[in-house]
């Protein structure tokens, strides 16, 4: 081989390869309260690109100081933010524009690593909460993590072990919604605060937008199912996703898989509506992607998927269905 040639084919292998970024939470890239498509990029990546993203959970300062934290105990990047910006609503880390996407498209986000970024959480009981009526003092405390042993330390008879996840990774609405509240989720996906997003998952997003502008925030150390009181184990982590861009790939809604479980979603205002919508999902999944007969998908929802309830505080509520992987046989190896 000409040895031009080869120089050439190395060159190019070194602009195609994959780059790995650091993002941290400053106030000039972090978004406040909103997915809008006009957002300008924090970041610029490449599809396939690694990013390790650092994002805040939610609160002003007042918010963890009127809990019981002392400020000088709040993270650095809280207090800067909190100080150029007034924090109403979710703080997200981004946008990320991903070269090359486009409305069609969607984002295939890869969740490779999470963890903690502070040895406090903070709960909250919000006007939004299911029992929101019987509580109407409210609530709010400080919870303290065990970072090294991964345990909550609830009380002192009761341990919580850390889960963490993202309850906000979504990406920019379409054009005509305008600016959105990040507290409900969408088609955009956003705040879905499903505690199945943990390392290891991935997360499909159907994309509105040319460059997708993925933003990521509202950190949980953990949470159950529902989140009644509004808020789980809210506190600040440190991320590393990739982003793999699927071409023409059209999707309506978010759907995600776990190592165990592919996840249907369903978000609707009303929680009968986004239990159809999650079991409309669920079987559209079975279809086009296992072949089944739209009776056959229904049946087998019915006798082996899981529906569960996300949450109900968001305003816009959130149901998934959990189809196990293992009911499926594998194609006899050729």
């Amino acid at each position: 081989m000409p040895r031009y040639v080869f120089i050439a084919l190395a060159l190019t292998s070194l602009a195609t390869a994959q780059k790995h970024h650091v993002l941290k939470a400053t106030p000039e890239t972090v978004v406040v309260g909103y997915y809008d498509a006009t957002s300008k990029p924090a970041l610029r990546i490449q599809p396939n690109d690694t990013v390790q993203i650092e994002a805040l959970g939610v609160g002003t300062l007042e918010t963890w100081t009127g809990a019981g934290l002392p400020e000088d105990k709040l993270e650095p990047a809280r207090v800067a933010i909190a100080k150029a910006t007034p924090i109403r609503g979710h703080i997200l880390t981004g946008p990320v524009y991903i070269e090359g996407a486009e409305p069609g498209d969607t984002l295939e986000l890869q969740i490779l690593k999470i963890d903690p970024a502070f040895p406090y959480a903070y709960n909250g009981m919000g006007r939004n909460g299911v029992l929101a009526a019987e509580f109407p003092k409210g609530g709010r405390r400080i919870i303290p993590l065990d970072l090294k042993r991964k345990v909550a330390l609830f009380s002192a008879n009761v341990e919580i072990p850390l889960a963490p996840f993202y309850g906000s990774m979504g990406v920019a609405p379409p054009p005509a919604m305008g600016r959105v509240s990040s507290s409900p989720p969408g088609i955009y996906a956003g705040n879905l605060d499903n505690k199945r997003l943990v390392a290891g998952t991935r997360l499909f997003i159907p994309i509105h937008v040319p460059g997708a502008l993925f933003q990521v925030g509202d950190g949980h150390a953990g949470q159950g199912d529902g989140e009644v009181d509004q808020t789980g184990l809210e506190t600040s982590l440190t991320g590393t996703f990739r982003f793999v861009l699927h071409k023409r790939m059209a999707m309506k809604w978010p759907r995600a898989e776990t190592p165990t479980h592919y996840i249907a979603m369903g978000l609707d205002p009303e929680v009968n509506v986004a239990i159809k919508l999650a079991t409309m999902e669920a079987m559209d999944f079975l279809v086009a992607e296992k072949g089944l007969t739209r009776d056959d998908a229904y049946m087998l929802i019915s006798c082996a998927v899981d529906l569960h309830i996300t949450q109900l505080v968001d305003g816009t509520k959130g149901v998934h269905a959990m189809i196990p992987k293992n009911i499926f046989k594998k194609s006899p190896s050729k």
